[in-house]
This record gives C-alpha cells, structure tokens and sequence, in this order.
C-alpha cells in the first residue's frame, strides 16, 4: 500500500494558507529565489502561524532509518531492494549485487515504458563511486586472474562474466543478461550444472556470485599493448611575493619532508613505486635535478614559457627513499632561495604543460599537486585577466561568468587525460583567480580543488596540511576509463562528473579515487520486461599504484514496473537531489539561472503531482501528499536553490560560486546530502560519559536557544555557535576563561583542555572529520556578533540571506503548483 503523510487543512492551520482564492496571483511579482509571488504576498486575513513541526522532518528520517535499519547487516542479494540511508550505519555483504557504497540509485524500481517515465518525470540515475572506500570490517574486492586469455565478455555487447550471466546447456553456453546473446564458454572456463542450472564452482568464482570484483587486464588493454609503469607524483610550488611571505612556501616544503614517505603503497609492499618530482614557478619555471648520486640538487630554468619543454629527463622523476638527502636537502634550500622575491606576476597553464611533458617523456601516468596564489597575468599561454563582473548577476549573460575560458586550457585538458596526468589544485586567493577557468583542467581530469582565501598559516595552515596530507595518502587509480552497460530497453545516456568524455559512451578519468562520483542518466530505448529487471554493469579500466592494469566490475540489478507506486516506494531522496544538484550545475552554463531555477521547482511539482493523481487514496485537494520515501525531498530542493551557485546574488564573490560548483559535480550521495542539510548538534545538553555524537536538530534558527551551545557542519565548513546566555561554567570548560565576554569576537579558538566536555567535544569533531572528505577549519561564533551571517546561511529551513524561500514557504509554493497541475 502507498504511504503518504496528510495534513488537513480542518484540523490544522494550513488550511487559511493554502486556500486557493487567497494568494496573491503570480502578478505580484517574485520573491528572492525565484518564484513568482509565492506566500511572501498573501492577500486576506491575517495568518495564523503555522507549526514547523507539522511539516517533515529531515532529522526525523534520519533517525528512524537509523533506529530501524542502524548497525544491521546488508546482503545484496534481492534485486531492487533500497538501501539503508548514507546517513544509516550499516554493514555490507556482497551476494551478487554491488554495494551501495560504491552505487546508488535515484529509484530502485524503474518504470517499464518511456511513457511512464515521461509521465512521473523522476529521473531514472545511478551515481557511482567504483573507488570507494571499503571500511575494514567489510571483504575487500576478489581479484580475478583468469592468465592470459584475460576475462571472459559477451561476444556481442562485451559486457564482463557477471552472476547475470544465464548457463545452459550442460555447461557450454551461456545467454548474456545484457543483450541475451548466446555465447559458446571457452574451454578453460568450462564447469557442470547443478540440477538447479546453477554451475558446480558458484560459490568460488567472485566473477558468477559477487557483485563487486576486480579482473587482472591482458596487455591488450594497455596503451601500445605494454606494461604501464607505476604513475609519477610532481609537486609544482608557486614561489611568487604572496606565497613566500605568508610562510605558504616554507610550510609546504616542511610538510613534504614527512609527507613523501607516507605515498600510497601496494599491498604488504615495504615502499611506494610512485616517483616524485619538483617544480618551482612565477613567471617562469624551475626545474631540479635530484638525482640521488648527487651532493646537492640542481636548478634548471626555462624562461620560454610559450614553447614549454622539460629541460632533463634523467633526475627530475626519482624514488623519494633512494634520493631522500638531496630531496630533502631541496626542500631546506628552496624557501631560503627565494626569500628576497618581488615578482607577483604568475604562470598557469605551462606548468601544467610542463607536468604533462615531464610524464610523457617518462612513459607513465601521474597527478600534479599545483600550489597556486594568483590570477596568470604574466605573459605566457593560457594568461587570463579579470573578467568578474557582477552586473552579470541576474541578466542573460551571468552564465558566462561560469564558463571557463576554451582555447589553451581545452587543449591541456585534452593532452592530460590522453597521457592519465591528473591535476590537483592547492589555491591560495587573496583575489579573483577566474576558478571557472583555473579550475576547468582538475575537473576534467579526476582532480580535486581546494581554496583557502587569504591564506595565513596560523590560521588555516593546519586545515591546508591536512587536505594536502589526505590528498597524497588516499587510494587512487590512473589512466582510468569507464563504460555503463545496461541491459536491453534502456542505456546510459548523460554522466555527470569530474571527467572528460570524448564520445557518447568512454567516461575518461586520468585519475579516480576514493572521493570522486560519477552521476549517470538512463533513458528508455524501448519496453523493460517486469520479468528480468534492469540490469547495469559499469566497467572501470585502470592502472594501480605499482603500475598493474586492471578492470574494477560493479553490478547491479533493480526491479521494473508498469505501476508508479511501485517507482515511488523505491526511491531515494538522497540519490536524487544529488542528480538534480549536477544537472542544474550544468544546465547553468548554457541558460540563464532563473530559468534553471524554474526547471527545478516546476520538476519538483511534476514529480509530487504525479503521485498524489496516479498513488494516492483520494482525498481533499487542500490537503498536501508527499510520497514516504520522498516526504523531505522539498526541504533539499529548497536547500539547493539556495546555494551559493544557484541563488544569483551580487553579493556573493563570483569564485565562491564557481568553486562549490566544480566541487559538487564530483560529489557523491553522502556529501551533497549534508552539503544540503548540515548536521545541527546541541552539545550543551550533551551527556559527556557517552561515545555517541548527540542526535542532530533540525536545521533552523527555532531550533537555536540563547542558552545553548551548537555545533554544525557540512562537509565542506564548521561552526561552534555559542549562545548569548551560555553557562560560564561550560564556557570555562571549553575556553578556560570566566564568561562569553572574555572571549574576543576575533580569531577565536577552541583549546585542547583536561576536563570531560573539552575532551567529549574534540571527539565528536575528530570523529566528524574522520567521515569528510575535505578537513573542516572551526569557525567559533557568537551570537548576534558579524561574524554569526556565515553561520546562518546554513540554516536552510530559515529563509535565504541572499534571497531564497524559507522551507515553510517553498513546501506551500509547490503545494500551489500541485494544485494547478492537476486541475
């Protein structure tokens, strides 16, 4: 049966508000965040007001799902079943179907026909994470070695041996699950039936009963048929006049010190394979030749940046453990080096040329870590100058100032993902650094970005180390590429993420790691039998660490059917808003944003109204029906209009914009989720001799109190909010001073202290750390001070600051739009 929540307009308050005939047509003009007129401008009598905790509750589903399906054990072995939530702690076990870490899907019963999927306009995707990390009391993927024959793939489709592959015939074909054709099994592969069908070595072949396992690839899928070599990490430090004088420079080389003997490392391997390399820069680039038979390391210049070229081969790529005194040795030298700099003007793109060359001339892969501070005026290719207009906000032309600059940043995008060199970019703004276009090379490439704004080192320092720390550390794969295959009657045919795509069907990644998710949409090709499901199978081609080519096989199986409801009960409101989230980010470049805004919402109402016609017990139109497995999906929609890229407010700089842009197009589920609806934890009633993280509230100033003592976080900031009537004795034992007025509004920090709430506090921010991918800086705020309008932009049930509906108001807007669709 459908579950729906209901509130009525007779029993409650709502029905004043939602009353047809009292709103005040769409003529009154918009409201910031673009919907006209919404309840911003009721007509009539005076409202009452309405009661926050009758609308759903995104603290509440969380928890339930928690208390139901917390701590359980998840087998993968019925098709179609929805997962627990990303918020949920669970356990997996592989029988047949991939984990959900490493998939999810926006609904796991897809409609059969177009038509149906046309009609309840949900869109049908699948965001994939073939990296993710596997926690340690989970089996790690089966590594496959079928020799030299290499794995087994349908004749036609070329999809790989999975457990939907169908045997017959005594064992010596087998019907593909893919494209149903019959293949002959090679003679090497050959096994009995059971009296089941089934063949006699299930159970010991990864490849026939799990849905996430690894083949070791053939020469045939290398680049010119040979092995690769293991990848190469260059580490590209800009030493222009800000970077030398905010002590960036001197704490990056420090850093490295320790940091290169910590590169990944294969398996049971004593040292990492991985090569290292360095590069200094301004307006032009600095070589160094570290060759461990040397004394002392050597510069190399080259100061024609047009015609970029790697001025050695033999010395620049070395094992950090073989020359570990010359490279340490470059890394006391270089902040002394260029101690005494006045030049501020940099270079961009020839050092990522430079990068590029440098992995060439050495026949491998690799990524580039690129320490970077200011916009490249400096004559050169690829040289940009500041084109941020903000008058562009709000008219036909501000998606330009989204759209990176083509021409030589196209190209070195190109060149990067043909040679699997991924390009991650440290950046230290002090001004506008044109990220749309700085950062077009890292987003293509599998990279990450990461901005830390008028840097300093004792106060962000620390955050810095951190990400750097991570970023080397994390699992990794290069020269990787992917392919989504689907069964018969629907295919892949739009990917969303930090990739190049040079055709319809290769998702190209120089690199791909542990933090990087590719959203994929299927579209009908024809009528999806109920019978067999649908069927996806995503391939990932790469080289590891120590330089071995393999193939990563996710599978998974969902459920079709010819009744919506069946749709509707299997959706998940995470995978979704995650979807809608990636394909507004793109849909920006191309039209203006209040038309992308309106897409939005008027999706949103299609989807809703479709239900409440097609699933729902009949009942009042006054009355608002949301389908269970999608009752907070306003809240995150509302959410999403309200980021910094879509709310379209001149006040906003056009970096930050562009920045949380390219971050969230390789987002996966977990991150876009408490992106759009941050954990909000009271931590003043908290009881200090427990383990547990405080459950959060919701996320909303009501729920603040004066007395009161809150942390939150998004993945990405976080904030210790602290009441203006909090207990001086909490305050002196986070602070260790007397009362809130001895704290100064400027540059506060939260001490380490030997007491239990100093202590329960540092954990449950180490513990909230541990979960993100990026390192979070604590910013302490109290209330009513300035600084306190950073924090509140969080609260995204509470009205929009540059604009955008509370989510009371937004829920009444779309219930509105509902009601005219269906009359």
């Amino acid at each position: 049966y459908c579950f729906y929540c209901i509130w009525s307009p007779i029993s409650g308050p709502y029905g004043a508000q939602m009353a047809g005939p009292q709103m005040a047509g769409p003529q009154s003009g918009a409201f910031p965040g673009g919907f006209p007129g919404g309840p911003a401008q009721m007509a009539g009598p005076p409202q009452k007001k309405l009661d926050p905790d009758s609308i759903p509750s995104t603290t509440h589903v969380i928890e339930d799902d928690q208390a139901k399906r917390g701590g359980q054990v998840y087998v993968t072995n019925i098709r179609g079943q929805v997962p627990p939530l990303v918020t949920t702690d669970f356990t997996v076990q592989d029988q047949g179907n991939a984990s959900p870490r490493f998939m999810r899907c926006t609904t796991y019963s897809f409609p059969s026909t177009a038509d149906l999927a046309k009609q309840c306009k949900v869109p049908l995707a699948a965001i994939i994470k073939p990296f993710a990390t596997v926690p340690k009391n989970e089996t790690p993927l089966y590594i496959v070695n079928h020799g030299e024959t290499g794995p087994i793939r349908c004749n036609r489709c070329k999809a790989y041996m999975c457990p939907y592959m169908q045997f017959m015939d005594g064992g010596r074909r087998y019907q593909c699950g893919f494209c149903s054709c019959v293949n002959e099994v090679p003679v090497q592969y050959f096994q009995h039936l059971d009296h089941m069908g089934r063949r006699m070595d299930l159970y010991e072949r990864p490849e026939l009963s799990l849905g996430s396992y690894e083949f070791i690839a053939t020469l045939d899928y290398c680049k010119n048929n040979k092995p690769p070599n293991p990848p190469a990490y260059i580490f590209m430090i800009d030493v222009s006049y800000n970077n030398i004088k905010s002590g960036l420079v001197k704490l990056i080389c420090e850093e490295l010190k320790t940091l290169l003997d910590r590169l990944p490392q294969e398996e049971g391997a004593e040292t990492s394979p991985i090569k290292v390399g360095f590069v200094t820069y301004n307006k032009i680039l600095h070589f160094y030749n570290v060759k461990s038979a040397l004394a002392q390391p050597q510069m190399m210049v080259v100061s024609d940046v047009a015609e970029m070229f790697v001025p050695l081969l033999d010395g620049f790529l070395v094992n950090f453990q073989e020359s570990r005194a010359v490279v340490n040795n470059l890394l006391d030298q270089i902040p002394d080096m260029f101690a005494d700099t006045n030049e501020s003007e940099t270079v961009f793109a020839p050092v990522i040329q430079a990068g590029v060359e440098a992995l060439k001339a050495a026949e491998c892969s690799g990524k580039l870590f690129i320490f970077h501070s200011s916009i490249p005026t400096a004559e050169a290719p690829g040289k940009l100058k500041n084109r941020d207009d903000r008058k562009l906000v709000g008219t036909e032309k501000e998606k330009t100032l989204f759209q990176p600059l083509r021409g030589v940043y196209e190209q070195l995008t190109k060149d990067c993902v043909a040679q699997g060199c991924c390009v991650d970019l440290f950046l230290f703004p002090n001004q506008y650094v044109d990220i749309a276009t700085v950062g077009d090379v890292p987003s293509h490439t599998g990279g990450s970005i990461y901005k830390y704004s008028n840097f300093q080192v004792e106060v962000n320092g620390q955050q810095f180390v951190s990400d750097l720390r991570r970023d080397v550390e994390k699992s990794i794969g290069f020269d990787a590429i992917m392919r989504v295959r689907t069964g018969t009657g629907f295919r892949a045919t739009d990917f969303f993420g930090a990739v190049y795509m040079n055709n319809t069907t290769d998702v190209e990644m120089a690199a791909v790691d542990c933090d990087k998710a590719v959203t994929v949409e299927f579209k009908h090709d024809d009528t999806l039998s109920e019978e067999s499901g649908a069927v996806m199978q995503c391939a990932l081609l790469y080289t590891t660490i120590g330089g071995q080519r393999r193939l990563r096989i996710h599978n998974l199986s969902l459920n079709c059917s010819s009744q919506l409801s069946e749709l509707y009960k299997s959706c998940e409101t995470d995978a979704l808003i995650n979807f809608f989230a990636k394909s507004a980010y793109r849909a920006m470049l191309n039209q203006p944003l209040k038309t992308v805004r309106e897409i939005l919402v008027n999706q949103t109402a299609h989807m809703l109204a479709c239900y409440r016609k097609h699933c729902a017990s009949p009942s009042a139109a006054s009355q608002l029906i949301l389908p269970d497995a999608m009752k907070v999906f306003p809240v995150y929609m509302n959410s999403l209009l309200k980021t910094p890229t879509l709310v379209g407010s001149t006040e906003l700089s056009t970096d930050d914009r562009a920045f949380h842009r390219l971050l969230v197009n390789a987002m996966g589920v977990e991150e876009t989720q408490v992106l759009l609806y941050p954990r909000l934890i009271p931590l003043h009633t908290m009881d200090v001799s427990s383990d547990a993280i405080p459950a959060p509230v919701r996320c909303s100033e009501e729920r603040l109190s004066e007395s009161g003592i809150f942390l939150l976080e998004n993945g990405l900031s976080m904030f210790l909010w602290l009441g203006q009537a909090c207990p001086p004795d909490l305050i002196q034992n986070l602070f260790n001073v007397p009362s809130l007025g001895h704290l100064s509004s400027e540059g506060m920090s939260l001490p380490v202290l030997d007491n239990a709430h100093s202590r329960k506090i540092h954990s449950i921010i180490s513990s909230i750390s541990q979960q993100r991918a990026t390192s979070m800086k604590l910013l302490i705020v109290k209330q009513k001070d300035r600084s306190e309008m950073l924090f509140r932009q969080h609260l995204v049930e509470d009205k929009g600051l540059h604009g955008g509906a509370s989510y009371m108001d937004f829920l009444c807007y779309v219930h509105r739009e509902i009601r005219q669709l269906l009359t």
